[in-house]
């Protein structure tokens, strides 16, 4: 039956607390990540390394039991199972990372965008803003140092407490084009 050596109680342990750690790992959301605060391609080094280690375990005790191999041939096999297993908890992980959701913006982003004016601001009172970000508009309250008026499109200049602080956006007049009378009125000087 089972072969209780000293090679099959080291694979048997490998296996079960290698096992073990990964699923508390898994489950409380990288407790053990924090000892270890390295992560290999954004993925967290504790995972793979406990899914190697189990993997170890399991890939040892196969070559014993199922294989007839001992010593360093089980360890070889062992190991063999030990780089599959990192490399599927390393695919399995990095898939999941991909998928997270991108961090929520901060209003500290929100400074330099262009925003439009809600409810008019009375200098130094509040008012509110739409502003875009990350594809949707978001609603903020706004104070500004000047009146500014609802429907005036503004730009964030700071943040104060929840709320921006903002200031008009100053147009720049277009160079004059000739008038049609002025042209006309050119040829006229020219002939």
């Amino acid at each position: 039956m089972f072969d209780l050596s000293i090679e099959n109680l080291v694979f048997t342990v490998c296996a079960l607390i290698g096992g073990g750690l990964l699923l508390v790992t898994v489950l409380v959301d990288d407790i053990l990540g924090a000892v270890i605060d390295f992560d290999l391609g954004g993925v967290s080094l504790m995972p793979l390394l406990l899914s190697f280690i189990s993997m170890f375990g399991v890939g040892g005790l196969f070559a014993t039991q199922v294989l007839d191999v001992h010593g360093g041939q089980a360890g070889v096999v062992g190991g063999l199972f030990g780089l599959g297993g990192f490399g599927i908890a390393y695919s399995v992980f990095s898939l999941l990372r991909r998928s997270e959701a991108p961090p929520a913006f901060s209003t500290r982003d929100l400074i330099g965008q262009d925003a439009f004016v809600a409810v008019g601001i009375p200098a130094g009172r509040q008012g509110s803003v739409y502003v875009k970000a990350q594809g949707q508009t978001h609603e903020f309250g706004a104070t500004a140092a000047t009146d500014i008026p609802s429907g005036t499109t503004v730009r964030v200049t700071g943040v104060a407490g929840a709320g921006l602080i903002v200031e008009p956006i100053a147009v720049t007049p277009a160079p004059d084009a000739p008038s049609a009378g002025s042209s006309s009125q050119e040829g006229a000087d020219r002939a």
